[in-house]
């Protein structure tokens, strides 16, 4: 009598969630990288254009207000930027991108090199 005892399907599941999930973490990794993108890079981009309006020839009072208006509609933008390009990649690249021309206006405001305009 030959008996043959097939494993459980928790022991199956055990066995096989090394393999899937491994496969589960490199499905889910682009996901996570976007997230982070959309949340942490897309505010570093809102606050640096936030300090980079202070560069611009006017009261700094309007540049104030301005920066702290133009964030939200930058922050909004970096967000459906990063879920709306095909790869997490490309998501990453284009906050960078989009960060160069704002740091040398940022880094004159955080010199004091930025222009002194009186109201």
């Amino acid at each position: 009598m030959n008996v043959t005892v097939s494993p459980t399907p928790s022991a199956r599941r055990a066995g096989a969630s090394s393999a899937g999930g491994l496969a589960r973490l490199r499905a889910v990794l682009p996901l996570i990288s976007r997230i982070v993108a959309a949340v942490g890079g897309g505010y570093a981009l809102a606050a640096l254009a936030s300090v980079a309006v202070l560069a611009l020839p006017v009261s700094r009072i309007q540049a104030v207000i301005g920066g702290m208006l133009g964030s939200f509609a930058v922050y909004a933008a970096a967000v459906v930027w990063v879920f709306a390009v095909r790869s997490a990649t490309r998501a990453w690249i284009g906050l960078l991108v989009a960060a160069l021309p704002l740091l040398p206006l940022a880094w004159s405001v955080w010199h004091g090199a930025a222009p002194a305009v009186s109201p």
